[in-house]
């Protein structure tokens, strides 16, 4: 890079001139102070500054290393300790509460069972005394009906004989006719032997 000669001026507090100055010229081949520094490997990677770059990252991870295990670990370990409590306090809670719903499905089975049981037995007894009922009830509307049925067979009995006696007359009195228009005169003793006989 080519850079031209530059002068500079300055002038006294009084104003009064004050001689030019040369300021040297900078060629290309000239190296800015400054600028050794920058020349060569990127520090990091020079290894002559490899011993203290060790030391300040052993420094660094022992520092690191002290913060982790007295103050992340241990809160985290806090943290993981009480997780733990409550993952087992809730699975005993769990388990208490699985057990009291097997104790409660087995007591309902049970009173199931048992209602189903004293069901049977309601239901057997309702049977037996709605069976003694309808039997207690059939004896006396058999008795109701023996005896209505015994009372009609008299009363049949009564009016069949009656109807037999009148049978009789009848046919005494229909004999006496018959003979009388036949010419002959009957004995009314004779028609009424003659009735009873054909009768009995």
């Amino acid at each position: 890079m080519f850079v031209a000669p530059a002068f500079a001026q300055e002038q006294s507090p009084a104003g009064s001139a004050v001689p030019l100055v040369d300021t040297p010229a900078i060629s290309e081949g000239t190296v800015h102070p400054g600028e050794a520094d920058h020349v060569g490997v990127f520090p990091p990677f020079e290894t002559t500054f490899f011993p203290s770059q060790i030391l300040w990252l052993a420094i660094t991870f022992g520092l690191f290393y002290l913060f982790l295990n007295k103050v992340v670990l241990p809160r985290l370990g806090h943290i993981l300790e009480i997780r733990r409590d409550r993952i087992a306090q809730d699975l005993d809670t769990a388990s208490r509460m699985k057990d009291e719903a097997d104790a409660a499905v087995a007591a309902y089975e049970q009173d199931l069972a048992d209602a189903r049981a004293k069901a049977g037995v309601i239901g057997q007894e309702a049977r037996d005394r709605a069976k003694t009922d309808a039997d207690a009830s059939r004896r006396a509307i058999e008795a109701d009906l023996d005896a209505k049925l015994a009372e009609a067979e008299s009363r049949i009995a009564s009016i069949k004989n009656a109807a037999m006696s009148e049978v009789g007359a009848i046919a005494e009195e229909t004999a006496g006719a018959i003979v009388e228009a036949l010419g002959g005169r009957a004995d009314r003793a004779t028609i009424a032997s003659a009735v009873a006989a054909e009768r009995s």
